[in-house]
Order: structure tokens, then C-alpha cells, then sequence
């Protein structure tokens, strides 16, 4: 299934607030925000991989990855609760203070910061930062750019080190055709503070370079199997690329793809790690539940 074939309908569930914090801004290491940072300005872009648990961050991890992201949908869905409705507040720093001391730089999806209120979206922030993370997404869901605007700026003065990944979703909850409107809330949004700019959605070369070319700041885009490699986007002078929901939703089609074979009296495709290598991730122990404190 094609990432790009997957655009959702606007989520129209109620608004669900977590707990305001007002302590003083906290700041990470500065090392480790620095390295999340200086990865967007690298020879090649950022391929950020995105978990959905321990076992899925450890596997990443093992292969290498620098940095991983989480993915709001894979986080929601294996909790049985729907993505984009501010449904997973607390799931989301949990997974957070279970990921942040591992061997990789985090950056937590946190949809559009479960909240409308910037303070309370800056209390998330404080949350994530303290839990390890270095890097939080928030989505507009094309809501109003000026109080999104207003969230990217108290995350910013609230956690001056947090690397935020401001997402506009005129190409994936919209179709994209109004450029302006594109710019306009990227502009507000590189305004208010944002490190990167992510357009999920967006696949046209052309319109990717032209992107490119008007903003300050880094690009990020969502792969698509069907839309450009990650040469060609890196080409085009895109320096982040995240998988998104991708891998998750492989996952569940190799969960498919395994039984169907099985049930139809084949030998089932695919590779899967054995039992004591799954195990072998428990054990290694830096994102144990509670590392963090």
C-alpha cells in the first residue's frame, strides 16, 4: 500500500487536553540537539525511520540509524485509538521516556500537540525533552496557521534546544493545488521558530525544488514508494525524509502476507528475526521502561 494512496479524512473527534506544566524551560545536552541539527545540513538528507514500540526502535537502532522517529498512527492503532484526534497524549510520553535514553536521537511525532492551547502544547514539549527526545513533529491539520504559529512559538520558548518539524497538511488532508497557501503557513511557521518544514503529500519534482528554493529552512518529505527516490528528493534539495506510517503498515501487510502463505499451504515469505534475537532487544537495556527516571 503507497503511502501517498493513504491520505486520511480530516478527524473530527473532540479535542483532549493533557496537564499543563509550568516549570522553567528545560534544556537537553546540547551535544545531542546539536547532532539532531546538524543531520538536516548533511552531504546526504536524513532518512528518519519511524518506531511504533521498543521492539520496532531497537531493530532501527541495530541497523544503524542515528535517529528514529515515532509514528502517531502506529502508536494509535496498536492501542485500538484512532490517529489525528488527539486520542494519545499520554501514550505518546510514554513511548517517549521509554525510547529517550536509547542509543539514537528521538523525534516524537505528536500530532498537532494534542491541544489547542500553546501552553499546554509547550508543557508536552517540556515533557518530551525531559523523556530524552530532541525533536517533536506537529501537524496544522489545516486548522488556523496563526494559532499553530502561536503553538510552534511556545514550544520554542519553552524548550529552546527542541528540534520542531512544522507540518502543513495542504497536500495530504487538502490536494494541494493552492502553492500559496503552502507558503503562506510555512512562512508563519518559519517565522514563529520552526527548525524544518514537512509537507507530507508533496511528490512533484518540480514543485518540490521550487519549495526548496523559497524556504529558509530545511525541507522534509514523506516517502512514497510511488513518488521519487530518496537520490532524486535529495537532488531536489530536500535534506529529510521520513517513512511515516510506512513501515508499520508493512508490517502488518507481512503479518498478511505470512498467514495467507501459511494457510495456503506454502512456506511463508519473508524474513523474520528469530525468538531469542527479539529477546535480545529487552536485554540491551538502555530504553527500558523508567531509564529516564
Amino acid at each position: 500500500m503507497n503511502a501517498d494512496q493513504e491520505r486520511p479524512s480530516r478527524p473530527s473527534a473532540p479535542h483532549t487536553e493533557g496537564p499543563a506544566h509550568s516549570t522553567a524551560g528545560i534544556r537537553r545536552p546540547t551535544s545531542r540537539a546539536s547532532r539532531f541539527a546538524a543531520l538536516h545540513h548533511a552531504d546526504a538528507p536524513l532518512l528518519l525511520p519511524n518506531a511504533w514500540d521498543h521492539a520496532s526502535a531497537a531493530l532501527l537502532a541495530a541497523e544503524g540509524f542515528e535517529a528514529i522517529g515515532t509514528t502517531s498512527l502506529g502508536v494509535a492503532a496498536a492501542a485500538g485509538l484512532p490517529d489525528g484526534a488527539a486520542a494519545t497524549r499520554d501514550l505518546t510520553v510514554r513511548l517517549a521516556r521509554r525510547l529517550g535514553a536509547g542509543p539514537y536521537l528521538l523525534s516524537v511525532d505528536a500530532e498537532d500537540g494534542f491541544g489547542q492551547d500553546p501552553d499546554e502544547v509547550a508543557g508536552l514539549a517540556r515533557e518530551l525533552a525531559a523523556a530524552g527526545a530532541v525533536g517533536v513533529n506537529l501537524e496544522d491539520g489545516l486548522g488556523p496557521a496563526d494559532s499553530h504559529a502561536a503553538k510552534i512559538a511556545a514550544v520554542r520558548a519553552a524548550v529552546p534546544d527542541l528540534f520542531v518539524n512544522a507540518r502543513t497538511d495542504t497536500h495530504w488532508l487538502g490536494d494541494g493545488t493552492d502553492e500559496r497557501e503552502t507558503l503562506r503557513r510555512l512562512d508563519l511557521y518559519q517565522q514563529a521558530g520552526a527548525d524544518c518544514m514537512f509537507v507530507p503529500g508533496l511528490t512533484d519534482p518540480t514543485r518540490i525544488s521550487a519549495l526548496v528554493k523559497s524556504l529558509d529552512v530545511p525541507l522534509n518529505l514523506l516517502y512514497s514508494p510511488s513518488g521519487p527516490s530518496v537520490a532524486h528528493l535529495a537532488d531536489l534539495g530536500v535534506r529529510r525524509v521520513s517513512l511515516g506510517s510506512f513501515l508499520y503498515r508493512r508490517a502488518l501487510g507481512a503479518v498478511l502476507d505470512a498467514v495467507g502463505d501459511i494457510r495456503a499451504g506454502r512456506p511463508a515469505r519473508g524474513t523474520a528475526p528469530t525468538y531469542d534475537e527479539v529477546q535480545a532487544f529487552s536485554r540491551r537495556g538502555p530504553d527500558r521502561p523508567g531509564a529516564n527516571g
